[in-house]
C-alpha cells in the first residue's frame, strides 16, 4: 500500500474512532462474505462493521490516545464502531457470536477506556437504554403520582369542611353574621335583667335601719325617764 493510501486509511480509522461513542474489536476469520453482511445488517445503525489491518489500526489507536489495543490486533480483524446504542450493540455482536461461532469477541474501547472480551459480554447482558429510561420514566411517574396525592389529600379534607360548613349555613343563616349573634343578645338580656332586679332590693334592705331608729331613741327615752323616776 502506497504511503498516502496508508495515511488515508489511518485518518479514516481515527475519524471512525473520534465520531463513535465505543468500539469492539473482533476476528472475523472463518465467516464468509454473506455472514459479514448479516452481521452489518443486523448490527443496523447502532454500529458500522469494517474490516481494519491491525497495523494501520494501532496507529490510529495510538493518535487518539488508545492504549492497550496491541494485544488485542492479532489475526483477521474487524472493529464495530459504535454510533448508535453500546449496549444494543454489544447485544447484536454476541447473539450473532453465537449463532455463528467464527466470529470471536477480543475486546474493545468505552468512553477511551480498554475493556477485554468480559467487559463486553457483561455490557451485552445490561438492558437497552429504552428500557431503562422506560423504567426511569415508570419510576418517575409513580413518585409524581404519589406526591399528587399528598398535596391533594389536605384539599380534598378542605374541600369536604367547606361542604358541612357550607350545609350548615343553609340551615342556620345566622352563622355567616358571625356566629349566631341573635341567641347571644338573647342571653344577655336575662343577665340584664338579674343585674336589674338586686339594685331594686337595695332601698327596702336600707329602710330597714331608719324603721328602728325611733325605737332605739324611744328605749333611750323610756330608760331616761326610768331614771328620773
Amino acid at each position: 500500500m502506497a504511503r498516502a493510501d496508508k495515511q488515508a486509511a489511518v485518518a479514516e480509522i481515527v475519524e471512525s474512532f473520534n465520531d463513535s461513542a465505543g468500539a469492539v474489536l473482533t476476528e472475523y476469520r472463518g465467516l464468509t462474505v454473506k455472514q459479514l453482511q448479516d452481521l452489518r445488517r443486523s448490527l443496523g445503525e447502532n454500529a458500522n462493521y469494517a474490516v481494519v489491518k491491525n497495523t494501520l489500526a494501532k496507529i490510529a489507536a495510538t493518535e487518539v490516545g488508545i492504549s492497550g489495543f496491541d494485544d488485542l490486533l492479532t489475526g483477521p480483524t474487524a472493529i464495530a464502531f459504535i454510533n448508535g446504542d453500546v449496549v444494543e450493540a454489544a447485544k447484536g455482536l454476541r447473539d450473532f457470536a453465537k449463532a455463528n461461532p467464527s466470529l470471536v469477541i477480543k475486546g474493545g474501547v468505552l468512553d477511551g477506556k480498554p475493556l477485554d472480551a468480559a467487559e463486553v459480554a457483561k455490557l451485552a447482558d445490561l438492558e437497552s437504554r429504552e428500557v431503562l429510561l422506560g423504567k426511569l420514566a415508570g419510576a418517575m411517574l409513580a413518585s409524581l403520582s404519589q406526591a399528587v396525592y399528598l398535596l391533594n389529600a389536605p384539599l380534598a379534607q378542605a374541600a369536604r369542611l367547606a361542604g358541612a360548613l357550607q350545609a350548615k349555613a343553609e340551615q342556620d343563616p345566622s352563622i355567616l353574621a358571625g356566629g349566631a349573634g341573635t341567641p347571644a343578645a338573647a342571653e344577655e338580656a336575662p343577665a340584664a335583667e338579674a343585674t336589674e332586679a338586686p339594685a331594686d332590693e337595695a332601698p327596702a334592705a336600707e329602710e330597714a335601719p331608719a324603721e328602728e331608729t325611733p325605737a332605739a331613741e324611744a328605749e333611750t327615752s323610756d330608760e331616761g325617764d326610768a331614771t328620773e323616776a
